[in-house]
């Protein structure tokens, strides 16, 4: 089965560095015409079904991109963004300031992520497994997944890239918005074939 995992468009907040979260924040004008980019990037390409996190600024760029074809788009609540409890709102630089332990480290090291009042990784893999595992039991060729950061670093941990891990690749790379990620899901395990693809924001 060939996946097909979307970043959603920029918001306000992404501008501004803020961890949206669970929080709803909708996508800002910038991230409709990265999600336009989205749907010209894909036009050829189809899908038996499309899903979504249900939050705003995913759903809206799925119901984009699914506008010019005839495909379902499904909202799911488990490809949701972490819950950040009390991080919500903040810039890294504000959460490093309650949370020292994090102090040196990116923000996009997602497995380091605990936040009080939220979610750990683990949990955030735990639910995009469950989800992983009701789409793999569906006949399904080709699907597209409209999701945030969080749920990205999630399936690329739980899905079996031990292919890929073998031959030296490492995937640690961030999520920008509006990036296309496309991997091919067989018995032999999931394959890589784009990375956080930004190409078509620049074209």
């Amino acid at each position: 089965m060939k996946l097909t995992l979307v970043r959603h468009g920029a918001t306000t907040w992404n501008a501004l560095r803020r961890f949206q979260g669970q929080t709803d924040v909708p996508l800002s004008e910038e991230g409709r015409a990265q999600a336009a980019a989205i749907a010209a990037a894909l036009r050829s390409e189809s899908f038996d079904r499309i899903y979504s996190s249900d939050l705003s600024r995913a759903l809206e760029t799925a119901r984009i991109l699914a506008a010019s074809r005839n495909t379902e788009v499904v909202a799911d609540r488990r490809l949701r963004e972490f819950d950040f409890g009390r991080w919500e709102g903040l810039t890294w630089e504000q959460i490093v300031a309650i949370d020292p332990r994090l102090g040196g480290q990116p923000p996009t090291r997602a497995k380091l992520y605990d936040p009080d009042g939220g979610e750990s990784f683990a949990q955030v893999c735990a639910r995009v497994r469950a989800f992983l595992d009701d789409v793999a039991s569906q006949p399904f060729d080709s699907i597209a997944i409209v999701t945030h950061a969080g749920p990205l670093h999630a399936a690329l941990s739980v899905l079996d890239l031990a292919g890929h891990r073998a031959s030296g690749h490492r995937f640690s790379a961030g999520f920008a918005p509006g990036g296309i990620t496309r991997m091919i899901v067989d018995r032999e395990g999931a394959r890589v074939i784009d990375l956080n693809d930004l190409r078509h924001l620049t074209a």
